[in-house]
């Protein structure tokens, strides 16, 4: 592919008025902006599929799209809309021969597979089945399609009734039940936001249906016998099963559902006949830890992986890994590669394992040699949310933190760029985005430790400015060179704010060692390096008002506000100005029962809280309740069964009984994120007008 067809003005690509930037940016752009996502290649790598997600003004409502690119073409023409106008689809994917895109869409008032010609047409409805499907992959030759959909484990496929029907009888039967309590006799109970309704998501295989025949509404359950979550709940997706190259088997990635569901991490890799015969072979039973994500090779006799070494460690280093599938022997990729790997994409010549991974405030896409396990980037600067390879093209996502997620095309050695979307700049022209700059400083250990400053969209030399000091959640997570429709510091930024962001020890990118340094210490490692990066940046950056600050967090970050009410006073004011509660842990030892994935508390905290009650006492803001005096306000939602509720309750009680100046912010319909909106606009306006009441501007 050369490289005159790659790169091409952005502004043939997309037109946009020339306006001049006068004033920040804001929630209200950042709710209205378009969202580009899930490149999706033809297998020649000529056409590209997006989705693309507006919101309707009126109804507040979003619906997203399909758009297709031909990025051969010489006549440098924009992405054309291929689904029709009313349809809200998801989830691309091309037919072997490229002639064909399929998605998924509710159309129909349920979730369906849909396809329709790439050149453009009327989509046609593939599947009917009884119950939503929720996620899908086409067999290599495109005749048979794996799909995903919750089904009760007792509905049987021997039982006279298809596992799909026997489901929706279910279902009916419970909405006519009058009584509503529901009786548990094993864990989860609960998940994220939804309560267990006994239902799993497994793993069936159907034949797709002639040119004009009727859509098929039956289906082969595959892996009968693995009784467990295909994909996990609840972020799962289909990059946890995968067809063998001949199409006659599947590999799925599964823990087990059953009493030790809620403290286990240990997935593992079942082969299974893509006919629902005979029993599932276990890849992996000799890793009790994670493992997920295979790819077959393209000769079927190896199969890729990702996977963890430590049981109960959800943030364990991910390792690339090689299985023979004959033998059964295993090979680790890169062992000196100490980054953790997201998913993989296997090189046509079958050399070369493509994946992204955090580094350094940054999430860039690698390129690691399958002989040697050298990683080489291929694309850096900010975060690689996708990407996509096929022949001669590389498209991904990328977003930063001046822009969402926006989509580009390269050649495989990604030397020249091809912007197929709009930036988040060139979507609100009259906005001014704020400039950044990563810093370091010695922390904890004296370990080099980096962070981020965000200068106030109206930035003057010589001014000051008052701060937002925003903590990270995870623990193991990281507040780099990324998008956040949640934590966006250009919102901040664009109140006329600076923003000060600290990868404390515990945040993902900076080796395996650095992430783990924060079990078991909370509160002692990442407050030092949260309080050193604060004196370092009030050093480095004259601009910053180290007087006028407030400290923002969720959910591990706002178990950091909570504990710096109590044990962290700025050295210039003697104290916040205020502070930001969403989403944390006030009592560390309640969260240990009342939380839903409790390997979190129990590999955090060393054991559990009945067997170690000491490892949940030492850092447990609920203890230091008498020495709060900032005021702050909390945020908290119904939904949120990983932090419950009454955490926050419980927060906003030991504020008000003490007379301490304090708010809360609750939403009935609302999880551990703010996503809705509507919503969205009042999380924001409330923090911003604390921040303003108590930092001005």
């Amino acid at each position: 592919m050369k490289s005159r067809h790659l790169v091409l003005p952005l502004a043939l690509l997309i037109a946009m008025p020339a306006l001049a930037a006068t004033r920040g940016f804001d929630v209200h752009d950042m709710v209205k902006l378009d969202r580009y996502s899930s490149p999706t290649l033809s297998p020649d790598g000529r056409q590209l599929v997006f989705a693309k997600r507006v919101l309707d003004d009126k109804s507040g409502k979003a619906s997203t799209s399909l758009w297709i690119e031909d990025l051969f073409a010489r006549d440098a023409a924009p992405p054309k809309r291929l689904t029709p106008e009313g349809w809200n689809v998801n989830t691309p994917a091309f037919s072997p021969d490229g002639a064909t895109v399929y998605f998924l869409s509710a159309k129909g008032d349920s979730s369906q597979l849909y396809s329709m010609p790439a050149g453009g047409g009327t989509p046609v409805q593939l599947t009917a089945f009884p119950v939503d499907v929720e996620s899908f992959k086409l067999s290599p030759d495109g005749s048979q399609v794996a799909f995903s959909a919750g089904a009760f484990p007792d509905c049987k496929p021997d039982a006279g009734q298809g596992v799909l029907a026997c489901t929706k009888d279910k279902l009916d039967a419970a909405e006519k039940d009058k009584s509503s309590g529901k009786v548990f006799d094993r864990m989860f109970i609960r998940h994220w936001d939804t309560w267990n309704d006994g239902r799993l998501n497994r793993v069936f295989v159907a034949e797709l249906p002639a040119a004009k025949a009727k859509a098929v509404a039956s289906a082969t359950l595959v892996g009968a016998d693995v009784i467990g979550d295909v994909p996990s709940k609840p972020f799962g997706d289909s990059g946890e099963y995968a067809w063998a190259p001949d199409g006659q088997s599947l590999v799925l990635s599964a823990r087990k559902s059953d009493g030790s569901e809620p403290w286990s991490t240990n997935f593992d890799l079942y082969q299974v006949s893509a006919d629902g015969r005979g029993a599932a072979k276990n890849l992996t039973e000799a890793n009790k830890a994670w493992d997920t994500g295979p790819v077959f090779g393209n000769d079927g006799k190896t199969l890729y992986y990702r996977a963890m070494k430590r049981p109960g460690f959800e943030a364990d280093r991910f390792a690339l890994m090689a299985m023979d599938l004959a033998s059964g022997d295993t090979r680790e990729i890169a062992p000196d590669w100490d980054r953790s790997a997201d998913a993989i994409v296997v090189s046509e010549d079958g050399n070369t394992l493509y994946t992204t991974a955090q580094d350094v405030g940054e999430h860039p896409l690698f390129a690691i040699d399958m002989a040697t396990g050298e990683a080489k980037k291929v694309v850096g600067d900010g975060t690689i949310s996708s990407f996509e390879i096929a022949g001669p093209t590389l498209a991904f996502s990328r977003n930063s933190m001046k822009t969402g997620d926006q989509l580009f095309t390269t050649g495989l050695d990604a030397a020249q760029l091809r912007a197929i979307t709009p930036s988040a700049g060139e979507m609100v022209p009259e906005a001014t985005f704020a400039d950044f700059e990563q810093f370091s400083f010695k922390g904890w250990n004296n370990d080099t430790v980096y962070g981020y400053v965000v200068k106030p969209w109206n930035y003057e030399e010589g001014k000051k400015y008052p701060v937002a000091f925003l903590i990270h959640g995870g623990p193991q997570g990281s507040f780099g060179n990324g998008w956040s429709y949640r934590w966006n510091p250009q919102t901040y930024a664009g109140q006329g704010y600076a923003v000060v962001m600290i990868d404390f020890h515990g945040s993902t990118g900076y080796g395996q060692e650095f992430t783990d340094a924060i079990s078991q210490h909370w509160g002692d490692r990442p407050l030092e390096d949260l309080q050193k990066g604060w004196a370092a940046a009030q050093q480095q950056y004259d601009y910053l008002d180290g007087a006028n600050a407030c400290a923002l967090g969720a959910s591990y970050g706002g178990y950091m506000v909570y504990w710096i009410a109590g044990n962290w006073h700025t050295p210039k004011s003697g104290a916040w100005k205020c502070l930001v509660d969403h989403d944390g842990v006030f009592d560390n030892r309640i969260m240990g029962y009342a939380t839903e994935e409790l390997w979190f508390s129990e590999w955090e905290n060393g054991g559990t809280p009945y067997d170690n009650p000491e490892g949940y006492e030492r850092f447990n803001p609920v203890n230091h309740v008498k020495d709060w005096r900032v005021p702050m306000l909390v945020v908290h939602s119904q939904l949120d069964y990983r932090i419950p509720v009454s955490q926050g309750i419980a927060a906003f009680t030991a504020l008000q009984r003490q007379g301490i100046e304090s708010k809360f912010l609750y939403f009935p319909d609302e999880n551990h994120w703010v996503l809705k909106p509507d919503n969205s606009i009042l999380w924001h306006e409330t923090v911003n007008g604390w921040l303003k009441q108590h930092l001005g501007q």
